[in-house]
């Protein structure tokens, strides 16, 4: 084995439910209220379920090597061409594709230091390396990490909104940044929550790469807005000679039959994303609201789920487990004054608020 690669940390993911009803002795899963993991508790679209149930029959075939049929259909969406388009089992595989492209040791990746991991960990992987510059009000410090890039650097990261802290850059500084950069460096646009965002904060990028940006890429995913989370899949949007380029390493096959059909459906379902939008929205509302009575900080954020300032995160993750309610604390993101509560339906919503009142009147 190469010795490096023992030094290589390992992304740490959460326990499934069963198994924490298990260990603390509940009878029943149902009763556990699961706002850890950024999940959209309103579902996938009506017409995504039936477009699966109608694949399971299929199953005994490969799938679309090409993803030919999702390609047209989202091209035709994004108003872009079909080679500007490349799919991959979830966003992180693409990121993983980006990581094996441009970096290598003494080529360097820069991100913010409370940006999503799997960044740093790709980074790793290719022994490429990691620059973290500090963020302002825990939002992405555009102009520090434009000085933050060298003769070294070939990717810049944005996650936009910022998973874990929620927040999102101006979309007018963000598109100014972008064209500051020097042509070898790449600007990785992270969007997995763009159908989540406020409108207002959505920012216009597609129009960069129909004009023909070489150094952007933008990366999404039917996970969140979509509610696929359970079937892995996520595209990027590009120029088709980067696009051409990822493809050399992606592996055949790597986005299975079902998610392909279910993606293909939920496009058509404008309605659903909408609702789901919406009710993300107020629900994070709801929880801000409900925070700050309980006299929680919570930072702002344009995705479906916030930041808690609680005071000590771990304690707060084992006490609200023990009532039943699974959050994430932040103390691996160097943040462990934190928790991060997914927004859930108003009946969720208002468990996470009564049972944080609970520990607090506990403590």
């Amino acid at each position: 084995m190469k010795e490096w690669i023992k030094q290589l940390a390992v992304y740490e993911p959460g326990k499934p439910i069963e198994e924490v009803a298990r260990e603390l002795g509940f009878d029943e899963v149902a009763d556990i209220i699961k706002v850890a993991s950024n999940e959209n508790e309103f579902g996938p679209s009506p017409q995504a379920i039936k477009a699966m149930s109608q694949a399971i029959h299929e199953m005994h075939r490969y799938p679309d090597g090409g993803t030919f049929y999702l390609k047209e259909k989202l091209a035709r969406t994004l108003e872009v061409e079909p080679t500007q388009l490349i799919f991959g089992n979830g966003s992180n595989e693409l990121i993983v594709f980006l990581a094996h492209l441009f970096l290598e040791p003494g080529r360097a990746l820069v991100m913010s230091e409370y940006a999503f991991a799997v960044y740093a960990l790709a980074t790793h992987l290719y022994q490429g390396e990691l620059i973290q510059v500090p963020m302002k009000a825990y939002t992405h410090d555009l102009e520090s990490l434009r000085e933050a890039i060298t003769e070294n650097t070939r990717i810049v990261v944005i996650v936009n909104p910022n998973n874990p802290t929620g927040t999102a850059v101006d979309p007018i500084a963000l598109r100014e940044f972008i064209l500051s950069l020097p042509e070898d460096v790449l600007a990785v646009v992270d969007e997995a929550y763009y159908e989540l965002m406020p409108q207002e904060l959505r920012a216009d990028l597609l129009s960069l790469i129909r004009k023909g940006q070489e150094n952007l890429i933008i990366l999404r995913t039917f996970s969140k807005g979509y509610g696929l989370a359970g079937l892995r899949i996520g595209y990027a949007i590009g120029h088709e000679k980067l696009i051409a380029q990822l493809n050399r390493v992606r592996q055949p096959f790597n986005v299975n039959a079902m998610a392909q059909a279910a993606a293909m459906a939920a496009l058509d379902d404008h309605a659903h994303l909408n609702k789901t939008a919406i009710g993300s929205q107020q629900g994070l509302d709801q929880l801000t609201s409900g925070l700050h009575a309980l006299g929680i900080e919570a930072i702002p954020s344009a995705a479906n789920f916030l930041l808690a300032k609680v005071g000590h995160g771990q304690k707060y993750f084992k006490a609200l487990k023990r009532r039943k309610v699974i959050v994430r604390p932040m103390d691996g993101y160097g943040l462990p004054e934190f928790i991060r509560i997914s927004v859930g339906t108003d009946k969720q919503n208002e468990q996470v608020l009564e049972q944080l009142k609970a520990v607090q009147e506990d403590d």
